[in-house]
């Protein structure tokens, strides 16, 4: 019997939106969201660049944008073979490969340009290691939010968008 893939339900201030995680094909970047999702280092964050027709972006910053100090950077799985579609989650980053940390983005649209093309930086792209399997609608009531320019950052959502919580589905 094969085991299931992990289930993480992130609780928002608009509603719940619950993941699959593909821990085969992502399974350093899934061990690295599941070590913040059980020390509920996501809790009390907000979405805070939201950008309607390209992807809605938390997981590291408090509402007054100020940014949790993450873990370690890990190594990008980008070239896992998933696509950067309509409701994946993958990993946000610099520019630098082997960046990310604890930020997360859900696609709210089919973003193929973001897929890895090639070894070089600008071609490496964003690795894809989880799903929306319920809560799209959340995603696109959060999506159309207004937003603006705060603190430095744009694209904020002018009302914050919080991460009340996000908790493993235990099987």
């Amino acid at each position: 019997m094969s085991e299931q893939n992990p289930q993480v339900l992130i609780e928002t201030s608009m509603g719940d939106i619950k993941i699959e995680l593909f821990k085969e094909k992502a399974p350093i970047t899934v061990k690295n969201f599941l070590n913040y999702v059980k020390e509920g280092f996501y809790d009390g964050l907000i979405f805070h660049r939201v950008i309607k027709d390209f992807m809605v972006q938390g997981g590291g910053m408090s509402e007054v944008l100020e940014q949790k100090k993450p873990k370690f950077a890990i190594k990008n799985e980008a070239a896992n073979g998933l696509s950067n579609t309509r409701g994946t989650l993958a990993m946000a980053r610099t520019a630098v490969i082997d960046s990310a940390t604890s930020q997360f983005f859900v696609n709210t649209v089919d973003n193929l340009f973001l897929n890895h093309a090639g070894k070089q930086p600008d071609r490496y792209g964003y690795c894809v290691f989880g799903q929306v399997i319920d809560g799209m609608d959340v995603v696109d009531q959060i999506r159309v939010v207004k937003t603006g320019n705060k603190n430095g950052h744009g694209d904020v959502p002018v009302e914050p968008v919080f991460i009340k919580s996000a908790k493993l589905i235990e099987a």
